[in-house]
């Protein structure tokens, strides 16, 4: 047909879409998002035993008994000072992915060490989490790390800490996580939508100081991002 204006391309939907077998796509319409830890050796005593003596067997029940449970991404950690951690997320990742029931839902990459995570990163099929990176190293690790989640197509938790260490005030934490989300959507051209801030707010009852920090995180404005992946050297 002819004279007929071109379609107008609806706005892009703020939300943050995981993956492995199955989608999930988390946005501000979401409920409580359940992410399990049972398969996190420094959260649970029995999945640690399970790991340090070998048993993948048993350790791949528990992963199987919590997406039964409900939930709906798996935090899986092998940091244990008596564990070859990056060993141990590589073999725990891929056992697990010849698991359907097990590996439709998306994974959580839990590490506080970049080559355990980049380990895990390279075994895990589908959109997973990399939890964390933060700027406590400095600007250029920070980046290094960040750009290596592009390539690999992860969505990352940004943990407030800097230079300094932990941020331990509201203003602290708006600044780091300012400062974070600027270096990602500016520099890497990160899509904001990949981008989880952890403020570290981990008392419940002080409510107004979380309010703060979370309606502050929540009412980030959005943008369209090219999905291209610079090169990683």
């Amino acid at each position: 047909m002819t004279g007929l204006p071109p379609r107008r391309r609806p706005g892009d939907r703020a939300c943050l879409p995981v993956e492995r077998l199955e989608p999930l796509t988390i946005d501000r319409t979401s409920l409580f998002v359940n992410v399990g830890e049972r398969t996190n050796v420094t959260g649970s005593a029995k999945f640690r035993k399970l790991i340090e003596a070998g048993d993948y067997a048993a350790a791949v029940d528990i992963a199987r008994q919590q997406v039964a449970n409900g939930a709906q991404i798996i935090d899986v950690n092998m940091d244990e000072g008596m564990l070859d951690s990056q060993a141990a997320m590589t073999r725990f990742l891929n056992l697990i992915a010849g698991e359907p029931d097990i590996a439709r839902v998306p994974v959580m990459i839990d590490s506080s060490k970049w080559s355990v995570i980049e380990a895990g990163l390279k075994c895990v099929q589908g959109k997973p989490i990399v939890n964390s990176i933060s700027m406590k190293e400095g600007e250029e690790a920070f980046l290094k790390c960040a750009r290596a989640c592009l390539c690999y197509g992860a969505a990352v938790v940004v943990m407030a800490f800097d230079e300094r260490g932990q941020a331990d005030t509201v203003a602290r934490k708006v600044a780091i996580c300012e400062r974070a989300y600027a270096l990602l959507t500016g520099t890497l051209n990160f899509p904001p939508e990949d981008v989880i801030f952890d403020p570290n707010i981990f008392a419940v009852a002080t409510a107004s100081k979380s309010t703060t920090v979370t309606a502050w995180i929540s009412s980030r404005p959005r943008r369209r991002s090219s999905s291209a992946c610079p090169r990683f050297t």
